[in-house]
Order: structure tokens, then C-alpha cells, then sequence
């Protein structure tokens, strides 16, 4: 007599596929939201990099879309997070410089802004931010679990992520103790007699237990537990942001490399931490970070989730200026661009951005749409099919044709100012044109308001200013420069408010 088990087995197994396959639909897409620090536009493989091996974050970009016209929300790390997080440009944005607040944290968003994570929760979405907030610190309204997060691991202070190996973590509003006895401090000098010559005498730097490795551990963990219903993963990593920290296990193969590689010591007491081959060091905090995506990225995969899950790779803002420590030539780290971190040219702003949706964004392909990150807060939305709509203060747009392969025209504009680094202010107008302003906090500036005009499409270095060959564009630039904005009082821009005021 034949056996039916087999049989029954069969269609019991059929039965759960078909059962698990309409779950997958019906269900809301996973967001997974990696946000890496002072990364540069070409220091991916995927964007031109030659020395540094990201081979995860390359993979990635081949599953997916590439943009080649993403910019951050500023030119350095809290006002470019408020913008991510509130869909608010800096014209209108809270936080619009980085500002300590004693004894520990960032000047805070306020409790009535209307966050990602706040919208994504009403959606039924589990919430967590693993890595650097910087947007108020525990006590503060700006506390990621007063901000629609679930969950929190990592450093609520900008200034405590200097050091890859602290005392302590925050685990919500909890202090989470790690093995570094004693913690190794994000700025420091070598020991009073020390050979900076001698490898070894670079020793003090080096912890035991590595931050980042802590949180990607708690960030798979996010996943693991809330696998059975739609996440939002918000992951924004320390790494590349200086101290040069990182184990040894992930220097040794750029060692093998025998780069001119001299020692960055500190001199005069400038800068973070010293670091016997500084070139080496910075390779493979990257490198480490793509192993880290790539950790994220095999665990939707085991778990079946990669089908519905969207992934987003992108940076803060661009490559650090400090040339001793982050050798930004040497990795040709910005390109053709024009500028640093701290800076609205190009290279401090314009940022690597990867999305990948299987089945719904064309794997391979590329994008010129300009878009900043004040555009994800309604894209997210769109994407997964919110109820609500996006609040209508917000500046953003949503970017979801562009993604999902449809013909999205140009954006009208896109503004950008930054009170930091002597005052800035642009406006990209299209894909074409684009005016900034600088210096305008320079005393002795006599002429604070001055317009450079570039011509993007034709000079991506920012070379040639063209104002005078183009008085119709810059009168409009202008016009938005005013209206595009509001006087702070805390992030006050003297020159630039006066001007603000009398229109």
C-alpha cells in the first residue's frame, strides 16, 4: 500500500509557501536606512575608488540604483541628520550648525517635529537607530525614543563617537558598559618620551573592545527580533569619521599594500588620535564598513526578507578636511569635485547614494535626479504605501518615480545653508546651475552677499564662476536664496538674516 504522508507532506508544504507568499505581499517593505559619516563621493569602488575594497556596498549598487546627483542635508553631521530625519531643508530645519549642549549631546530637534520614525511607527513599523544620532541626548526632546524610535544603541553624542573605544554605549536611556580598560580617548597625543618613529609607541590607541562591532551586533539583533513584521532600520555608522581606530585584523591586508604611508603624530596637539600609518588605517575603517553592510545584507537574505526590503546606502556629508589624518588626495576621495566636509561646493555635500528594492528598482541602473535628503521622509512614505500623508511643512519630495523607473523631470531646486565654516548659502537650480555664497560671517568681507554662479552640467569642478554671463539665472537664484529661508536666533547668519528681513 502506498504511503499518503509524502503526499499530505506535499501539499502542506504548498499550502505554507502559498500562505507565506501572500503574508510577503500583503505586508509593508522593510526600510533599511545605512547612513555612513564623512564619507566621500568617490571613496566606493562603485564610484571610482581604486585603493579602498568595498566590494559589499559595489554588490549593492549593482542590485540596485546609483545616483550621481544625491546631496546630504549639510555640510556637516547634526543639521545634515535634522534634515534626513524631519524632511525640513536648512532654510527651515532646527538644527542648522553643530552646537554642544553641556554636559553631553547636540542642541536637540524640538518635540513638535514630526521625524521618519514618528510616521513610520503610526504605520505599525518596529523602529530602531543603531550608531550616532546626535539630534538631543537622553534628557533632551531630541531623544531618539521620543522621536518615533523603539529602540536605540550607540552614542547620543557626537563628540563621545570620537573614540571607537569608549567606556560606555547608551542602550536606550541606559548607559551599556564595554571591555575598554581604560577607554581610548578621541583626542590625545602621544605619550610624553615616545618614539613617534616606533610602531608601537602608537599602542595606547588601540582598544579592546571595538564600538562599531557592538553596534552592528545590536542592529542585526533589531532585525532578528522584528523579522515577523515591516522595520525600519536606521543605522547611521561612526565610520570613516575620524579617530583613526580600527583592528588590527582589518589593517594588516592594507599594510601588505606598502603605501607611502607617514605617521600622523599630533604635532602642536591638532586633530584626533595619532596613527602609525594613517593612509592604512582610514582603508580599512571603510573596508570594515562594507563588511558590516554586508552582515545587514546576508541577514535580510537568511531570513527571507530581502525581497521586501528596501536598502539605502548613503553618507552625511563629504570627506573630512583634516589632510594629516584623511589623506583626501591620495584617495582622490571627492574627485573632480571642489571641496571638503564643512563646505556647500561640491565635495563636501554632494554624497555616494545606493538604493536597492528587488523587483521595483532596476538592478544596474544609474540616476543624474538631483535629490537631497530632506526628499526621504515623503519617499519613504510612498514606498511603503503609507495611510498618512507627509506633514506639509516639510520641504522634501518624493523621489519614488525616479526610483521605480519613471521619467521624473528635473527638480525646480534644491536650497542649502550652513552658518558653520564662515557662513554659506546655494541654491542648484535644475540640473544645471548652481549659486553659493561664502565667507558671509568674514568681517572684513566687502561683500558678504556675493553670488558665484556654476555652470554643473559643463563644469562640475566648480571652476568658472559665470555670474556675469548669466544676470537672468543669478536674479532668480537670488530670489530663492531670500524666500527659501527663515532667521534662526540660535544658528544666526548676521549678514545673510539682515538681508532676509528687509525682503
Amino acid at each position: 500500500m502506498t504511503s499518503r504522508i509524502p503526499v499530505l507532506l506535499f501539499f502542506a508544504v504548498l499550502s505554507f509557501s502559498l500562505v507565506a507568499s501572500a503574508f510577503a505581499l500583503d505586508r509593508k517593505p522593510n526600510v533599511i536606512f545605512i547612513l555612513a559619516d564623512d564619507l566621500g563621493f568617490r571613496e566606493l569602488g562603485c564610484y571610482g575608488q581604486e585603493k579602498i575594497k568595498t566590494p559589499r556596498i559595489d554588490q549593492l549598487a549593482g542590485e540596485g540604483m546609483r545616483f550621481t546627483r544625491a546631496y546630504s542635508g549639510n555640510a556637516v553631521c547634526a543639521p545634515s541628520r535634522c534634515v534626513l530625519m524631519t524632511g525640513k531643508h536648512p532654510g527651515f530645519a532646527t538644527v542648522r550648525n553643530n552646537k554642544a549642549i553641556k554636559p553631553e549631546g547636540q542642541f536637540p530637534i524640538e518635540a513638535e517635529e514630526v521625524t521618519i520614525a514618528e510616521l513610520l511607527s503610526a504605520e505599525g513599523y518596529a523602529c530602531g537607530s543603531f550608531g550616532k544620532w546626535g539630534l538631543g541626548n537622553t534628557w533632551s526632546d531630541g531623544n531618539p525614543l521620543k522621536q518615533g524610535f523603539d529602540r536605540f544603541f550607540g552614542y547620543n553624542c557626537q563628540a563621545h563617537a570620537h573614540s571607537y573605544y569608549p567606556a560606555t554605549l547608551w542602550s536606550n536611556d541606559e548607559k551599556f558598559p564595554l571591555k575598554n580598560d581604560p577607554p581610548v580617548p578621541g583626542h590625545a597625543s602621544l605619550p610624553k618620551g615616545a618614539d613617534p618613529s616606533d610602531p608601537r609607541s602608537y599602542d595606547v590607541f588601540k582598544g579592546q573592545d571595538y564600538s562599531s562591532d557592538r553596534i552592528n551586533d545590536q542592529a542585526l539583533q533589531f532585525i532578528r527580533d522584528n523579522q515577523d513584521r515591516p522595520f525600519f532600520l536606521y543605522y547611521p555608522s561612526l565610520i570613516p569619521h575620524v579617530a583613526l581606530h580600527v583592528p588590527d585584523e582589518d589593517l594588516d591586508p592594507y599594510l601588505a599594500e606598502k603605501w607611502s604611508d607617514p605617521p600622523f603624530t599630533r604635532e602642536g596637539g591638532y586633530g584626533y588620535t595619532p596613527h602609525f600609518t594613517p593612509r592604512a588605517a582610514y582603508a580599512a575603517m571603510i573596508t570594515r564598513l562594507d563588511t558590516y553592510v554586508g552582515k545587514v545584507l546576508d541577514l535580510v537574505e537568511e531570513l527571507g526578507l530581502a525581497e521586501n526590503t528596501i536598502v539605502v546606502f548613503t553618507s552625511d556629508n563629504g570627506t573630512t578636511h583634516l589632510k594629516d589624518e584623511v589623506d583626501y588626495d591620495f584617495f582622490s576621495s571627492v574627485g573632480e569635485l571642489r571641496g571638503l566636509k564643512g563646505q556647500l561646493y561640491e565635495g563636501g555635500i554632494r554624497v555616494p547614494q545606493i538604493v536597492k528594492w528587488p523587483g521595483k528598482v532596476e538592478a544596474g541602473s544609474v540616476t543624474n535626479f538631483v535629490t537631497g535628503f530632506e526628499d526621504w521622509l515623503p519617499t519613504l512614505l510612498e514606498l511603503v504605501g503609507a495611510k498618512s500623508e507627509a506633514p506639509g511643512e516639510i520641504n522634501g519630495i518624493s523621489i519614488a518615480d525616479t526610483l521605480l523607473g519613471e521619467d521624473q523631470g528635473e527638480r525646480p531646486f534644491l536650497y542649502r545653508e550652513f552658518q558653520g565654516y564662515r557662513g554659506q548659502q546655494s541654491i542648484w537650480l535644475g540640473n544645471r546651475w548652481k549659486g553659493i555664497r561664502t565667507d558671509m560671517l568674514v568681517k572684513k568681507n566687502p561683500d558678504p552677499l556675493k553670488i558665484e554662479l556654476f555652470d554643473l552640467e559643463n563644469d562640475p569642478s566648480e571652476s568658472k564662476d559665470v555670474a556675469a554671463e548669466h544676470p537672468e539665472v543669478l536674479k532668480e537664484i537670488e530670489k530663492l536664496m531670500r524666500s527659501e529661508r527663515t532667521v534662526s536666533e540660535t544658528f544666526p547668519i548676521g549678514p545673510l538674516d539682515e538681508w532676509t528681513r528687509e525682503g
